[in-house]
C-alpha cells in the first residue's frame, strides 16, 4: 500500500466550514468521515449551491452533471455521435466538460443537440448555456489546474475528490517545505503519517488550505485526526476513492508572501497487505522536502531506496539505495525540488 499526499493549497471560493482549534473531537470527526463517505460533506454547503455559475462555467458543469447522471463514459457518448453520423473525439467531449474549449462551429452545434438527445435532455438544455464566442485556439486550464495535471494526469484520483474545486487548485498558497513523518505497524502496514507543511501566501486574503491522502487499499482508512497547528475546516473520507480530503484554516488571513505553518497526523486501520512505498506529489518546485519512515521493530525492510517519477504513475527513475539506523527508521532531504514525485520505497523478506 502507499499513499500520496499533495502540498497544501488555497481555495479562493471555498465556504466557511466548522472548525475547532487543537486536537479535534475523535467522536465528531468519526461522525465527520461517515458523512462523507455516505456522500455528504460535514459542513453546509446550501449557499454556494445557490449562487449561479458563471455563463463560462454553466456549459461544461451542466455536460459533466449529465454525464454522472445517465453513467455514460466519454467512448460511449462518442460511438453513440458516430453512429448517427456525427464524429466528435473522446479528447473533444473532455475539453468541452472541463471548460477549456466549447462548441461553435455548426458540426460541433449539431453534436450538442444530439447530446442532448443521448443524455436525456430537454432540448436546447445544453445549447442555451453556451457563452459567447471565444477567441480561436485551445483554451489554456487555470494555472494550478494545469500544473496539477502535468504531474497527476488525467482523471486523476484527487481531480475526482476534488470535483469542481480541483480547478481553482493552489491559486492561493504554495508550499515552501514538507516534512512527513511515516510510521508502520508490526504487520507491516501504514498506521500513522504526521505532516508540517510551510505554506507562503501568493496574493493577500488566504486563509485555509486543501490536502488531499490517497490509500491503495480499500481497507486502509483514516480512524482519527488531530490537527495541532491550524483548524480542522473539513474530513471528508470518500470511500469509493480511497481518498481523504481535508481542509485546514490558518486561523488568519495571510498578507501576500506572509507564511503560516500546518501541521496534522492522520491515524490509519491496517490494510491487507503491508505498505510497500510512500511518496508525495507536487507541482511546484518545494526548497526541502524531507520523508522519514519508521519501522516496526518486528516488520523491518530488507532494503530501502529514494526515487523520483515525472508524473503519477510514471517509472521511477533517480533510485537510490537508503540505508536504516538503530532506530529502525530512513529518511531522504531533498533541496530545491522540482515538480513530480518523490517517494522512499522499501522491501519486506517474504522467504519461510
Amino acid at each position: 500500500m502507499s499513499s500520496r499526499m499533495e502540498a497544501g493549497v488555497g481555495l479562493p471560493d471555498a465556504e466557511g466550514a466548522r472548525s475547532a482549534s487543537g486536537a479535534t473531537n475523535a467522536r465528531d470527526l468519526r461522525k465527520a468521515l461517515k458523512a462523507g463517505a455516505a456522500g455528504t460533506p460535514p459542513h453546509d454547503e446550501s449557499s454556494a449551491a445557490e449562487t449561479p455559475l458563471p455563463a463560462s462555467d454553466a456549459f461544461p458543469a451542466a455536460l459533466r452533471e449529465a454525464l454522472g447522471r445517465r453513467g455514460l463514459s466519454l467512448e460511449r457518448v462518442s460511438e453513440r455521435l458516430r453512429a448517427r453520423g456525427i464524429g466528435v473525439s473522446q479528447a473533444t467531449l473532455s475539453s468541452w466538460q472541463r471548460g477549456r474549449s466549447q462548441p461553435e462551429r455548426a458540426r460541433s452545434l449539431r453534436a450538442v443537440e444530439v447530446l442532448e438527445e443521448i443524455l436525456d435532455l430537454p432540448g436546447g438544455a445544453l445549447r442555451s448555456l453556451l457563452g459567447p464566442r471565444r477567441p480561436r485556439g485551445r483554451v489554456a486550464p487555470a494555472r494550478g489546474e494545469g500544473a496539477a495535471l502535468q504531474v497527476l494526469g488525467e482523471d486523476s484520483v484527487v481531480e475526482k475528490a476534488l470535483g469542481e474545486r480541483f480547478r481553482h487548485f493552489n491559486q492561493e498558497t504554495g508550499s515552501l517545505l514538507i516534512h512527513d513523518v511515516v510510521t508502520l505497524g508490526a504487520s507491516g502496514t501504514l498506521s500513522n503519517l504526521t505532516t508540517t507543511n510551510v505554506l507562503r501566501a501568493n496574493r493577500a486574503g488566504a486563509d485555509r488550505a486543501l490536502f488531499v491522502l490517497s490509500f491503495d487499499d480499500e481497507q486502509a482508512e483514516p480512524l482519527d485526526i488531530r490537527v495541532t497547528s491550524g483548524r480542522l475546516g473539513e474530513a471528508t473520507y470518500l470511500k469509493g476513492l480511497k481518498s481523504l480530503v481535508l481542509e485546514i484554516h490558518f486561523g488568519r488571513e495571510l498578507a501576500k508572501l506572509d507564511t503560516t505553518v500546518v501541521s496534522y497526523a492522520v491515524d490509519v486501520s491496517p490494510s491487507r497487505e503491508p505498505a510497500t512505498h510512500y511518496e508525495r506529489w507536487s507541482r511546484a518546485n518545494l526548497h526541502e522536502y524531507l520523508q522519514q519512515v519508521f519501522f516496526h521493530p518486528d516488520a523491518l525492510p530488507s532494503g530501502c531506496r529514494r526515487y523520483f517519477r515525472d508524473q503519477v504513475g510514471s517509472p521511477p527513475r533517480a533510485q537510490r539505495r537508503i540505508s536504516m539506523n538503530d532506530s529502525h527508521s530512513t529518511h531522504v532531504l531533498a533541496s530545491r525540488c522540482k515538480p513530480g514525485v518523490h517517494g522512499v520505497a522499501w522491501d519486506f523478506d517474504t522467504g519461510e
